[in-house]
């Protein structure tokens, strides 16, 4: 009975009603994955076939398991250590270091239930601070993608990039106006998945005819999965000569030799900047918004559910020099943003990295580079104002206050850990101020009778 208890479960949260949707919104997290994945292959190293396999994996687990489309994203603070300083950057073996330190904690936390306090502790206005800073990073950097030319591989915009061309400014517009008219806002995906499910209930002509009105049909384009397809053949067009360097067959696994001296460095100069980051954005943030987008999933979607998965993923793949990964906030607007609604969708993107990891391996990585970057600009772009739009319910005074003050604080001092705290103590100071100042009120109250 347990057993099929739980395979009745798997089914449900695998269950697919709208597949085109479904893989459209798969791909709503390339722009942060595909720029980070190639920046590490390309100048540490990294054994992209055996990350594909790895993160593959990850993907269809996690979308059986949570029933919504989690996101298996790289850990960014450690590959930005790892890329961008030079000689001092991190070497491959101090990047699975540092992922198996912060994986190890996360862990912990999860296991037990002491990542429950974090949540509580952290109020609400500090959590929607947290998204609209991820959200606008998010957005910032995709404007950049679209405007400049990208050095991956040094970390740096290396001019403006031309109006005309394959990978174009021009390009990057059409696919945004393209994504516009075809989603609107974005309310259009939610109005098409409430359509969904009345239908099904339903059943009801008059539902059935609005749900399938032109407007509607337009926001069931997968737009997502349009502008990869695009992008693939821009690619191929751009540089016929990829396809030579593809070789069929997967990467050889090997076992990362990690040395004391690679865990000392790791943990101190990748793992300290990360954590923040992964308790905050990854589990906490993540939590939030998929109550606010799945409520009926919150029993699925907890911070100790989601801490412990962090901790377990890395653990298994770490070990054979797979990108370290976690979850997070954006990953999650930006899919939902495109259509995906369910765990098929990042079910789907894992079997899809499954196939190209066992096909072509780490030769996949000549593909990558040539994809243009003013389109996965485009889908960043959307991801991080998607991200940035859960901030919309914090319409009084005191918590956009809070709010807008952690925002200020991480963009200005670069770390979301220090804006968290700096907006918590503010918080803090506030609702005792409130207390003490009501308190007086009511002295001075009961009090004027007397007089």
């Amino acid at each position: 009975m347990a057993m099929a208890a739980v395979a009745a479960s798997l089914r449900a949260n695998l269950r697919c009603k709208r597949p085109w949707q479904e893989a459209s919104g798969a791909l709503g997290d390339l722009g942060t994955f595909v720029p980070i994945v190639v920046a590490l292959t390309l100048v540490r190293g990294l054994d992209l076939g055996t990350s594909l396999i790895a993160t593959g994996l990850y993907n269809v687990v996690t979308g059986a398991v949570f029933g919504v489309p989690m996101p298996v994203q790289p850990m960014k603070s450690i590959a930005a250590v790892a890329i961008t300083e030079g000689d001092r950057s991190l070497s491959i073996p101090q990047v699975m270091a540092a992922g198996l330190c912060v994986s190890g904690i996360a862990f912990f936390l999860g296991i037990t239930g002491l990542i429950r306090v974090v949540a509580w502790i952290v109020p609400l206005p500090v959590v929607r601070g947290i998204q609209l800073a991820q959200g606008l990073s998010f957005a910032i950097t995709a404007v950049k993608y679209v405007l400049q030319e990208q050095d991956f591989s040094r970390g740096k915009a290396t001019g403006d990039r031309p109006w005309l061309g394959l990978d174009g400014i021009l390009v990057a517009l059409a696919a945004l106006g393209f994504i516009v008219l075809a989603n609107g806002s974005g309310q259009g995906v939610e109005d098409s998945q409430r359509g969904d499910d009345q239908d099904q209930e339903a059943g009801d002509e008059e539902e059935h005819v609005e749900s399938s009105s032109p407007t509607t049909f337009a926001m069931r384009i997968p737009t997502a999965l349009i502008v990869f397809l695009v992008g693939i053949l821009l690619a191929a067009v751009r540089n016929p000569s990829i396809f030579d360097a593809l070789r069929l067959g997967p990467s050889i696994p090997r076992i990362t030799r990690i040395t004391g001296e690679d865990w000392k460095i790791g943990f101190v100069r990748g793992a300290i900047p990360q954590l923040p980051l992964t308790i905050l954005n990854s589990v906490v943030a993540v939590c939030k918004l998929s109550k606010d987008l799945f409520p009926e999933m919150e029993d699925r979607v907890s911070p100790t559910r989601v801490s412990v998965s962090v901790g377990i993923m890395n653990w298994i793949g770490c070990w054979f020099g797979a990108l370290p990964v976690c979850h997070g906030a954006g990953g999650l607007a930006g899919q939902y943003r495109f259509g995906a609604s369910s765990g098929a969708s990042v079910a789907m993107l894992g079997a899809a990295k499954l196939v190209l990891g066992l096909l072509l391996g780490s030769s996949l990585i000549r593909l990558l580079d040539a994809f243009p970057i003013g389109l996965l600009g485009i889908l960043l772009l959307f991801s991080g104002v998607e991200l940035a739009m859960a901030c919309r319910d914090q319409t009084s005074r005191l918590d956009s206050f809070v709010m807008l003050t952690c925002v200020a604080v991480s963009q200005g001092s670069k770390s979301l850990a220090i804006g968290c705290v700096c907006s918590i103590l503010l918080f803090v100071l506030l609702k005792v101020r409130d207390v003490v100042f009501w308190r007086r009120l009511s002295t001075r109250s009961d009090l004027q009778p007397l007089l």
